[in-house]
């Protein structure tokens, strides 16, 4: 038990080291690039830290299984140099005995990983893209998904018009049982106008079978005027603004991933990206622990059986592969090439298997 506490403090502790290391490079870069991005805005240094201590968590989340198999390979070299290996061995402790312990830290920060650290990036990141819409004036997205349907925003000149709809088609330039709010410059509504379907054309949008009220008459609904026609109203839509509004799956918290799906769903929106991404989060605790067999495999030898250096590049080129693989097989699974669960648990699942095949080998081959 003593060894078993004893290995995983120096494997949590050079994982960790690793970590800070990125940390600190990333925060760098990229509060350069926030200060050249937003030097037109008067973005000093304190607020460049801000904004980049909300964005650098994103991507420490995407390369976390690349810092783990740095982690692993310096803690497996560190006890190699050391003859710590050496030792375990003597004692009667095989290499996949020991390499227990490492696996069970693995697996573990995978699980802390989708449950905490998970919905801290989903936050930062809305945070981040908040304060950014801010600086850029860029208006944020024109789009939310909730129970009650579909939520669209759109400007003019002289105010705002805010669409619901309680379906939609799938990239939403098609609507139905929709609700038109129209808004002036002050933010008061002046009109409403409901109607069957709404179809997204060039600059503006074709309802049919309507219903329209004037909300700054005494009496609205006495002035309410049905029409069984099309009528038009312009739009500074596209089919492209609304699909980028979408945002990325990374950017609902894993706990809220399945409510957000049922959401997409109702409202008549393709979920594969987001059931993708949320089998993905599954399976990161296997795709930690195969981190941590492919680093094991490669570098938990003695440094006097020469070769280290290529043992640490051949570790490398493997993690850097595994995690190409997992990229891949999620552009094959988001257009619906490969199914879902293949997309997500292939890559890991084949990853360990191979590694731990490498393993079996060195120990009893």
């Amino acid at each position: 038990m003593t060894l078993s506490l004893y290995i995983a403090r120096r494997f949590l502790g050079t994982v960790g080291r690793v970590f800070l290391i990125f940390f600190a490079i990333l925060m760098l870069v990229d509060m350069i690039e926030q200060l050249r991005r937003f030097s037109g805005a008067g973005v000093g240094l304190g607020d460049a830290a801000r904004l980049s201590l909300l964005n650098v968590p994103q991507t420490l989340y995407r390369i976390l299984p690349l810092i783990l198999i740095m982690g692993a390979i310096a803690n497996f070299l560190g006890l190699a140099r050391s003859s710590e290996l050496v030792v375990v061995r003597a004692s009667g402790r095989s290499g996949l005995r020991f390499l227990l312990t490492p696996l069970a830290v693995a697996v573990a920060l995978g699980l802390l990983t989708i449950a905490l650290f998970n919905p801290l990036v989903a936050a930062t990141s809305k945070a981040y893209d908040a304060e950014r819409s801010a600086l850029s004036q860029g208006g944020g997205s024109v789009l939310s998904v909730a129970d009650t349907g579909l939520w669209l925003r759109q400007g003019a000149e002289d105010g705002q018009t805010v669409i619901q709809a309680a379906r939609s088609n799938l990239d939403g330039t098609e609507l139905f049982g929709v609700t038109f709010l129209g808004f002036d410059d002050k933010g008061l509504p002046i009109s409403r106008i409901e109607a069957q379907s709404a179809r997204l054309v060039a600059g503006a949008w074709e309802l049919t079978s309507t219903k329209s009220w004037d909300l700054r008459q005494p009496n609205p609904e006495l002035a309410a005027i049905a029409d069984a026609g099309k009528i038009t109203l312009p739009s500074d839509l596209t089919a492209e603004r609304i699909r980028d509004s979408f945002g990325t799956p990374s950017a609902i918290a894993f706990w809220d991933l399945p409510g957000y799906v049922a959401d997409l769903e109702r409202a008549g929106f393709s979920a594969r990206a987001y059931q993708l991404w949320f089998q993905m989060e599954l399976a990161q605790p296997l795709l930690m622990a195969a981190m941590v067999l492919v680093a094991a495999g490669f570098t938990m030898r003695h440094v006097r059986s020469g070769g280290t250096g290529r043992m640490v590049v051949y570790a490398m080129l493997s993690g850097f592969g595994i995690y190409f693989l997992r990229n891949f097989a999620q552009a094959l699974g988001d257009t619906g090439q490969i199914p879902i669960l293949v997309a997500a648990w292939s890559p890991p699942l084949a990853a360990s298997l191979m590694a731990l095949g490498l393993l079996l080998h060195l120990e009893d081959g």
